[in-house]
């Protein structure tokens, strides 16, 4: 994989050196003194134990997951109140499923998760034409390091479904894609990374009533803001199935597209204009996400499920969509977003929308449905081990600097920057990156120069030789193993 991406890395320092606008001159300070100023960015070191986890994950683990899902006939969300389906199909019985299979992986690593259900009445509105209960079913796998398990990250996918008449519940509505990918890849990622010892808390999700209006991951963000979650990251998986129908050559199997949006979505006005006036817009806690997402895609890639696509054509990666969801649509992630955590979704390249709240049937040689045979496993089994490499870097690294600010009180063209390292585990450093402001990934970086500051304890400070309104500037937190925080981008300091 490093190797693969290195011929990358010194393309975006040749472009750079070659455009014609402003950039050329910083291009060629770069050049002459690459050393003291910093370095094209680079793939984190793999860590042994999550390269481990990581070939862990199996297809035919993930195909098991979703057959059974389809296997209930119908997980529609009103499907809870329906007393007349037949024994084994429904929601209800899909969600005891799930909670049993967390429950067994649970007891593969003595007892390591603790499986919880969130279950509520849902007040008739919209999709619901009554009241219904709706059951979120997750696990927690709490952090080894007591200073640190305060820090939470999730992974989801919501296990109801539909077919053409949302409000059906006994019509068959397989949702094979749409979304048992989304549960498989929650269920691998719980299974294999059970297995590690991170040092902040994961959470397992399977979330219900997301085809009536994301009532239930709705329901889970607003309780882990009630409860006082310190959620630094949510991953929700929505349509991961890999679409594979016949004849489709626009298909790409070697992509998933990673959603997230800008202005954070609870920013207030005079937040949200400060956002624009520093040109911050893809700085948001979100698309720092996203970016790393797509920096493990280069540290893992060729480990595990993460080698080539199910096509064997190319590797398989993240593309960043820098927009929260796509047309027309709506997604769990904007659940945690309203209540002011970082969360972005994962779907794959190309939808048929032929195979999506549809019922199951075939007209004019059209096949409609979700079903399970148009559905890449080893795909969703690529799209398992992105998210578990995630979730199992963000767990292990050191929390992201706090505070971080940057010195406008004068008209100059170096940049300094400040910021506190509290909480922090021994060993803990920090690494100033940048990016053009018209790239959409970090492209350089730098861990010299840092000094503490004197002005407050654990407060870190750094002056470099790079003017300020050239490029947009972050700071991460690196541990001794090279396991790296998303970058914060600084607040303005006069």
């Amino acid at each position: 994989m490093k190797a693969c991406l290195r011929p990358l890395a010194i393309a975006v320092v040749l472009t750079a050196m070659t455009s014609a606008t402003g950039v050329h001159a910083f291009s060629d300070d770069l050049k002459r003194d690459l050393d003291a100023i910093g370095a094209p960015i680079r793939p984190a070191p793999v860590d042994p134990a999550i390269a481990h986890a990581l070939q862990q994950i199996s297809p035919q683990q993930v195909q098991h997951t979703i057959e059974t899902l389809v296997s209930f006939h119908t997980r529609n969300t009103l499907s809870s109140m329906t007393r007349d389906l037949p024994a084994g199909q429904g929601v209800s019985a899909a969600a005891d499923w799930i909670e049993s299979e967390l429950k067994r992986y649970s007891a593969d690593c003595s007892g390591c998760l603790e499986v919880r259900r969130d279950t509520f009445t849902e007040s008739p509105q919209g999709r619901v034409p009554q009241p219904t209960t709706i059951t979120n079913v997750y696990a927690i796998l709490r952090g080894s390091d007591p200073s640190q398990a305060k820090r939470m990250y999730l992974v989801t996918g919501h296990y109801d479904s539909r077919n053409t008449d949302v409000l059906d519940t006994h019509g068959f509505a397989p949702g094979a894609n749409d979304d048992s990918s989304g549960v498989a890849v929650s269920l691998e990622c719980a299974r294999v990374l059970s297995r590690l010892k991170p040092r902040a808390t994961i959470i397992f999700a399977a979330v219900a009533g997301e085809e009536q209006g994301l009532n239930g991951s709705r329901h889970l963000a607003k309780l882990a803001k009630s409860e006082g979650w310190q959620l630094e990251g949510v991953l929700n998986n929505d349509i991961v199935g890999g679409n594979t129908t016949p004849g489709d050559t626009l298909q790409n199997k070697s992509l998933v597209r990673v959603f997230s949006e800008s202005i954070p979505a609870p920013a207030t006005p005079e937040q949200a204009r400060l956002i624009q006036g520093l040109g911050y817009e893809s700085d948001s806690s979100s698309r720092e996400l996203a970016r790393m997402i797509l920096d493990l895609s280069t540290t893992y890639h060729g480990i595990g499920n993460a080698r080539k696509s199910s096509s064997g054509s190319a590797y398989f990666r993240p593309v960043l969509e820098f927009r929260r969801d796509r047309f027309l649509r709506g997604g769990d992630h904007t659940s945690f977003n309203q209540e002011g955590f970082p969360a972005v979704r994962f779907t794959e390249w190309r939808e048929d929308f032929n195979h999506q709240h549809q019922n199951v049937r075939t007209e004019n040689g059209i096949e409609y449905g979700d079903l399970l045979k148009f559905v890449d496993f080893q795909y969703v089994a690529h799209v398992a081990a992105l998210n578990a490499a995630t979730l199992a870097t963000l767990a292990y690294a050191p929390p992201a600097p706090e505070n971080v600010r940057v010195v406008t009180k004068d008209l100059d063209n170096n940049t300094t920057l400040h910021w506190i390292g509290s909480d922090a585990p021994s060993g803990t450093k920090y690494e100033i990156v940048w990016r053009e402001l018209t790239a959409p990934t970090w492209q350089f970086s730098t861990n010299k120069g840092i000094n503490p500051s004197n002005q407050a304890p654990g407060e870190y400070a750094v002056t470099l030789p790079i003017s300020k309104d050239n490029v947009i500037f972050g700071v991460r937190a690196v541990d001794a193993e090279g396991h790296r925080s998303p970058a914060v981008a600084p607040m303005p300091e006069r």
